[in-house]
């Protein structure tokens, strides 16, 4: 009897150990493929659509004053003592939107003549579509004439029956800021002012341009208002959106119309005696100079748009590029009882904002820095998965604080990239496993989180286990 008990005794031992081995075999056989699974697991899956649209949410939630375009710098510098004689005045980065100085930039004041910078976004829109061309002659109705303009008003010098073309309507006002040539862009455009206006008020809309909004489209009104911090946001996406254009139209020096291909049929060009007011047909060729008074004397000066009637005094939208680093400035409100007080003005104001600017920042690329990393995810439903910047920047903008020249100071400019070697078990969707440290003479300029770019549900306990082995030996699967 104790024989044969010990007989199933050992049957049962036997039966447990052959077991064991068998599920020994099995994990390690689980493992070993589960290894080679890693191995060759090189990327994470592509996020869809929706995981896309909720990361995206939950960021801007998160991070929201990251995602606007106008921003305050990401760290702290001491108030600089600018003379600045306008009212109003902002200073950005184009590439960044950071926000280099600012006085008094959301007070509302008209944007006289810059109004027509919104023009001709409207106007580039429509060519953009094809809808419009630059070479196609357009039609000049009678509000557009110069004879019919307000008094006091810039003209590039529109007469009846003559023959134009879109770009040089464009020509006419960026150069000379002719309200005649934003009436007749008006009428080609949408048929009427109104209409033309109600789409410049759109596009403030999108923008959210809150103080922003216009009545006619060439500035000559009061009523148009705006503050130098909406028109800095506005012209800096009008110049990302339309580059050309500042080759095209706001950097051209001078402009001289009417040529003989302008002019009516039986018209010749001829001095006119301008003794006795402005004449009906306006046929003198007359070259007019950019009313932008920094170009060709401000390094870099390229633009933008000038703006001056009595409620608003001297406006100036301006805009220089060295190198890679572009800054935009809006100075509102200048001074000057004359022209060439106010000329003056913009003169001083631009000069000292973007001499400034360009002596103490510098733009420092980050799109070799700046992007998703990957890393292994164990014991979770997918093997890898991506970590994402939780905001994205092109470029960052770098104060000069080391080195004996700004080159010097960007070649001195540290990324360091945080990643944890791995992540474990249940990952959530836009949470903080890493950072990247951007650091300049010492000076940690800012940490940039990066956050998991989807959900990872936790595994099994086999799958637990079989992943706390490979993760003490990840280093054979890399």
């Amino acid at each position: 009897m104790q024989d044969k008990n010990n007989k199933s005794r050992f049957r049962l031992w036997h039966a447990i150990a052959a077991a064991a081995a068998l599920l020994i075999i099995s994990f390690c056989t689980f493992t070993a493929f589960r290894a080679i699974s890693f191995k060759q697991t090189t990327d994470a899956k592509e996020l869809t659509m929706q995981q896309e649209v909720e990361l995206s949410r939950f960021l801007i939630k998160t991070y929201p004053a990251k995602y606007e375009y106008l921003k305050a710098l990401p760290y702290n510098i001491s108030k600089p003592q600018l003379d600045v004689w306008a009212k109003s005045a902002i200073l950005i980065d184009v590439s960044n939107g950071n926000i280099i100085y600012e006085k008094n930039a959301d007070e509302v004041i008209p944007p006289a003549s810059m109004t027509k910078l919104f023009a001709m976004y409207v106007v580039e829109e429509e060519v953009a579509s094809g809808r419009f061309s630059y070479d196609q002659l357009v039609p000049l109705p009678p509000e557009s004439w110069a004879c019919n303009m307000p008094p006091h008003s810039s003209l590039m010098f529109l007469g009846k029956d003559q023959k134009v073309t879109l770009e040089e309507l464009l020509l006419g006002l960026s150069i000379c800021s002719g309200n005649d040539a934003a009436y007749a862009l008006a009428y080609i455009v949408c048929g009427s002012m109104e209409n033309f206006v109600d789409r410049m008020n759109q596009v403030a809309i999108e923008h959210n341009l809150e103080h922003t909004h216009f009545v006619e489209s060439s500035g000559y009104s009061e009523l148009n208002q705006t503050t130098a911090r909406e028109m800095a946001k506005f012209a800096a996406y009008y110049i990302m959106r339309f580059p050309e254009s500042l080759h095209r139209f706001h950097s051209v020096l001078d402009f001289t119309y009417p040529k003989t291909k302008n002019l009516a049929p039986g018209d010749k060009l001829h001095a006119q005696d301008f003794s006795k007011g402005l004449p009906q047909k306006i046929t003198m060729p007359i070259t007019q100079e950019n009313t932008n008074p920094l170009l060709g004397k401000l390094e870099g000066c390229d633009g933008l748009k000038t703006g001056y009637i009595d409620e608003s005094g001297y406006n100036l939208t301006l805009t220089a590029v060295r190198g890679e680093t572009r800054f935009l400035s809006v100075t509102m409100g200048g001074p000057g009882s004359t022209p060439r007080e106010g000329q003056a003005g913009r003169v001083h104001d631009g000069t000292e904002l973007m001499e400034w600017a360009f002596k103490n920042f510098a733009d420092y690329s980050l799109a070799l820095k700046v992007h998703p990393y990957l890393v292994r995810s164990f014991n979770a439903s997918e093997k890898m998965l991506r970590l994402v910047p939780a905001w994205k920047e092109r470029s960052f903008t770098v104060p000069y604080v080391t080195g004996g020249s700004m080159e010097e100071n960007l070649v001195n400019v540290n990324i360091e990239i945080h990643l944890p070697d791995y992540c474990w078990g249940q990952v959530e969707q836009g949470k903080q496993y890493g950072e990247i440290v951007i650091s300049a003479g010492g000076y940690e300029l800012e940490t940039i989180p990066l956050v998991a770019d989807r959900n990872l549900s936790k595994g099994n306990i086999i799958t637990g286990l079989s992943d706390l082995i490979l993760t003490k030996y990840r280093h054979t699967i890399k």
